[in-house]
């Protein structure tokens, strides 16, 4: 009996080692197997930590615009001091870019459009979305899923380096082009964008 007890303890301590070390690494690789994307502008780098698990479809769809090199010279088109940033689809001379097919709304997944943040922009369909994407510089809880009725806008991604960057981007002289407001008067390009982590 005394000999069986000591073998159930040692099981035990070893099952719950395993488990431990099991929760361990799978932690680590979920933060590690997530991809980075630097964007280098003309005003800094930006790097944007992508969440394909909490987005499955719209970081697929983000990455395979980067992995294209859609976003290589386009412009920040929309800078907004205490809101955001916008980019991902016009060229320096403000001509639109054509785009894959729009994908569907994930605003649900928990994520919320907190500083620094990095969601999809969209129209008034929550389906909408394409290429375009925006930087949250503060907390805007009004573009939160909150229902059929407000259906949010999705977070995807967040910046880990380079918010700096993003502030910077927010400060610079606006005007409106044509039916386009807070245009940045001297153009903010993307030079390139590239994974340059995760697997």
């Amino acid at each position: 009996m005394r000999q069986n007890k000591r073998w159930s303890k040692r099981l035990l301590v070893v099952a719950a080692s395993m488990l431990f070390a099991s929760g361990c690494r799978g932690d680590t690789q979920n933060d590690e197997g997530r991809k980075m994307v630097k964007l280098e502008t003309t005003k800094g780098a930006i790097v944007i930590e992508v969440n394909e698990t909490a987005a499955p479809v719209t970081s697929a769809n983000f990455l395979r615009y980067v992995s294209e090199g859609f976003y290589d010279g386009i412009i920040f088109h929309r800078a907004i001091p205490g809101f955001m940033i916008q980019t991902g689809g016009f060229t320096p001379d403000m001509q639109q870019k054509t785009t894959h097919e729009p994908i569907v709304n994930e605003a649900k997944n928990g994520l919320k459009n907190q500083r620094g943040t990095v969601a999809m922009a969209r129209t008034n369909d929550p389906n909408s979305a394409s290429s375009q994407f925006f930087i949250n510089l503060v907390n805007n809880d009004y573009l939160n899923y909150s229902g059929p009725r407000n259906p949010g806008y999705t977070v995807f991604g967040k910046v880990v380096e380079g918010m700096d960057v993003a502030e910077k981007i927010a400060q610079v002289k606006t005007a409106n082009k044509d039916i386009y407001q807070n245009v940045p008067i001297e153009p903010v390009i993307i030079k390139s964008a590239k994974v340059v982590s995760g697997k």
